[in-house]
């Protein structure tokens, strides 16, 4: 069993292209054991965000601190701490610090084949 703080997990910069500002922590992953999933952890400065992408893919986020918003092509959505999130595969999405404070987001996928 892994049990540590989520502060002793490296802090990493992610390699995707069309981000700003977004750190990673990968709290869960293969590296652990973990055959079916992993636990991330992003930190998204103010003024940051997550690239708007698409992906064959589910995953799970909640809002474990701050505020922002939303994107897809078409519309923008507030969210809160607190707030929960279930994006399909396929569905376009990009997650965007708009405040003055961090943003810290809980996002699990699962492994691909």
């Amino acid at each position: 069993m892994k049990h540590v703080h989520h502060t002793e997990v490296e802090l990493e910069e992610p390699s995707e292209q069309g981000l700003k500002d977004v750190k990673v922590r990968w709290l869960i992953s293969k590296k652990d054991g973990a055959k079916n999933f992993a636990m991330r952890l992003f930190e998204i400065q103010p003024g940051g965000y997550t690239p708007l992408h698409q992906h064959d893919w589910e995953h799970e986020v909640f809002v474990l601190e701050g505020k922002g918003v939303t994107r897809d092509k078409t519309r923008e959505d507030a969210f809160n701490q607190g707030d929960i999130f279930f994006v399909p595969p396929m569905e376009w999405h990009q997650f965007v610090n708009n405040t003055d404070e961090m943003l810290k987001i809980i996002c699990l996928i699962p492994y691909k084949d």
